[in-house]
């Protein structure tokens, strides 16, 4: 069977990303560090359920807000948290978007926000979400409400 591994290319701190990652998603690990090249090093680490290969070459090779990572978050303590630690050093962007200090773009969402958008008042929910930086949970089922 074929396997599907997400693959992000970074310029700097790959390991210091990786390792913020990982200690914030439940059932992370990171893998060692492999140099198969001189100044290129490539670990393997999974946020989650999700395999990822992370690859830094000093290159200065940038991510955009093409490829992001989703996280879905039970409780809104969980979103502030995700939020609060991946905002550092980064930017917030708008509607439970981020840009974290790697350039790595994170959608920080309620695990519910599909049903919430799918939802009779889900134009009243994409709403709220539009004039919403860092989500809030309670207000986005006000509106679904």
């Amino acid at each position: 069977m074929t396997k599907v591994i997400q693959f992000l290319w970074f310029g700097r701190d790959m390991q210091a990303a990786v390792r913020c990652y990982t200690s914030l998603i439940p059932g992370s690990a990171m893998g060692p560090v492999q140099t198969p090249m001189g100044g290129v090093e490539v670990m393997e680490f999974n946020l989650g359920d999700q395999r990822y290969r992370a690859m830094q070459t000093g290159a200065p090779e940038t991510f955009n807000q093409s490829f992001s990572i989703s996280a879905e978050c039970e409780t809104q303590a969980e979103i502030d948290h995700l939020w609060d630690t991946l905002k550092e050093g980064g930017a917030e962007v708008r509607c439970g978007w981020l840009c974290d200090r790697w350039g790595l773009s994170w959608q920080i969402v309620p695990r519910e926000m599909g049903t919430l958008m799918s939802g009779p008042n889900g134009a009243q929910v994409a709403q709220a979400m539009m004039g919403m930086v860092k989500l809030d949970l309670a207000a986005l089922r006000h509106a679904a409400a």
